[in-house]
């Protein structure tokens, strides 16, 4: 992340965070990228095949790639079109074969054939973003340099409340400020795995899970509608007839004397109509 301040987080907002990640923790304890690989170059390559494509997809074409080529010296000495074969089944696969083919070119010709482990290096490869170069830097080598956002992690941080930017690179800056470092890593596996498994885009069970009742926009519409079923009857009406200003007394008593004779009465209505007062009407019963 370039030398950016990141945004401020209250007391309130980390410690929310940190509750949320101590949940992902006990639910997923084995959370890790699911791409295939074994060397930190298969990773680098495997992360250029996956973009808008499914990490199933790409571990299908892969072991065929990654033995056909073991290091990134073999890709040099074919073209893009040779390599093409290996990944006709991932979207894309023309322009990713020239992508791998000239990634694997500057890593021979610029970095000795091995993976650098700076983010401005990795940025500076064909096919790479801040994405992959996280991706890689830590899985491979275990330096926490930002978040993996993709589109599992950018849709929970929406809706678990972690972030309302729209971009990936200011979402990953709200992940940045809100937890700590050396978790950087982890928690985008953590949020991929609930996003799979859990908080999916359509069909998810959020009203059902624990931690997306807990966190989750969608779980706790859920758990107040439960509440709201589960008052007693008339209750609703009940408080609302409490917050109403009460109705007038129809049986407000009358302010007319009438222990006096009508004929009194009568006189001083004609006084009160002289000096500009109006008589009081009697009530009827």
């Amino acid at each position: 992340m370039p030398d950016v301040a990141l945004p401020r987080k209250t007391a309130a907002q980390k410690e929310r965070a940190l509750a949320l990640l101590a949940a992902l923790k006990t639910r997923f304890p084995d959370a890790h990228c699911e791409l295939a690989w074994t060397k930190p170059h298969e990773l680098l390559i495997a992360t250029i095949l996956s973009a808008q494509c499914t990490d199933v997809a790409v571990n299908k074409a892969t072991p065929g790639l990654f033995r056909a080529f073991p290091t990134p010296v073999d890709y040099t000495r074919v073209t893009p079109a040779e390599i093409e074969p290996y990944i006709r089944s991932i979207g894309l696969f023309r322009a990713k074969a020239r992508a791998v083919h000239e990634t694997a070119r500057m890593l021979v010709e610029r970095f000795g054939g091995e993976v650098p482990q700076t983010m401005e290096d990795l940025l500076t490869l064909r096919g790479v973003a801040r994405k992959t170069a996280n991706v890689v830097l830590g899985n491979c080598f275990g330096i926490n340099e930002g978040v993996v956002v993709d589109t599992h992690v950018a849709r929970l941080s929406a809706r678990f409340g972690l972030s309302r930017q729209k971009t990936p690179e200011k979402i990953e800056r709200d992940l940045m400020a809100l937890f700590p470092r050396e978790d950087w890593c982890i928690l985008s596996h953590l949020l991929i795995f609930q996003g799979r498994r859990a908080c999916k885009a359509r069909g998810g069970d959020c009203a059902n899970d624990e931690i997306c009742r807990r966190f989750c926009v969608d779980g706790l519409r859920a758990v107040r509608a439960e509440v709201e079923n589960t008052k007693p009857a008339g209750e609703a009406s009940e408080v609302v007839a409490v917050e109403k200003p009460s109705a007038p007394s129809a049986s407000k008593p009358s302010t007319v004397d009438r222990s006096e004779p009508p004929s009194t009465r009568a006189k001083k209505s004609v006084k009160k109509v002289q000096k500009g007062v109006a008589p009081k009407r009697p009530s009827r019963r």
